[in-house]
């Protein structure tokens, strides 16, 4: 099938051979990141996504804090491995910290309680769209990305750092750079296994 969207979905891979040169300039990154994250949906409108950029030697300081964060509960026998896995996000251009803001969630879970429940699930899936969005957005302008999860290790760091909000919970960090290497192939399961269809 012959479809513009799907072609730039399939062309949205993980990229872990990053590196420093970036194909557009810093303030595109930017733009792109602003524009794809506005416009993701969210339930009840309540965009509820924050996002934190950082370029060079911020982006750096992360994944140094990171990986020291990591050499204290990793057995020493096994860090090598842990090590060289965070020198490679640390080599890309920058980093993209994916929050959620909590006040906004719990403002809805009162002034809707019937849904108060469903708030906190329906934040997760604006968060993931967002993250999706920019991912994507990302790959049409031939920056490569991958999306890591070290919260809640790094999340006290985050907040002191760069001076986030209480109520902002850190989601994903996805580090962005040059593509290095292309993504390998990648497998599908069968159709049959996903999907039912009834007509």
């Amino acid at each position: 099938m012959s479809n513009a969207f799907i072609e730039m979905i399939k062309n949205r891979r993980t990229i872990y051979d990053l590196g420093n040169k970036l194909p557009v300039s810093h303030e595109h990154i930017i733009n792109l990141v602003k524009e794809a994250v506005k416009h993701s949906p969210s339930s009840f409108n309540s965009q509820t996504s924050r996002v934190v950029i950082l370029f060079g030697d911020e982006h750096k300081k992360l994944w140094e804090t990171t990986k020291e964060t990591l050499r204290k509960i990793v057995p020493a026998e096994a860090f090598s491995g842990t090590e060289k896995k965070i020198d490679s996000f640390s080599a890309g251009a920058g980093s993209i910290l994916f929050f959620e803001d909590m006040s906004v969630v719990k403002g809805l879970q009162e002034q809707f309680p019937l849904y108060a429940d469903n708030f906190p699930i329906w934040s997760e899936q604006a968060s993931g769209i967002a993250q999706f969005a920019v991912w994507t957005a990302l790959a049409q302008e031939q920056v490569g990305a991958s999306l890591q999860h070290y919260n809640p290790l790094i999340d006290n760091f985050v907040q002191k750092e760069w001076g986030t909000p209480d109520s902002w919970v850190l989601r994903a960090q996805m580090v962005f750079g040059s593509i290095n290497s292309p993504a390998g192939d990648k497998d599908f399961m069968d159709d049959e296994v996903r999907f039912k269809i009834f007509k």
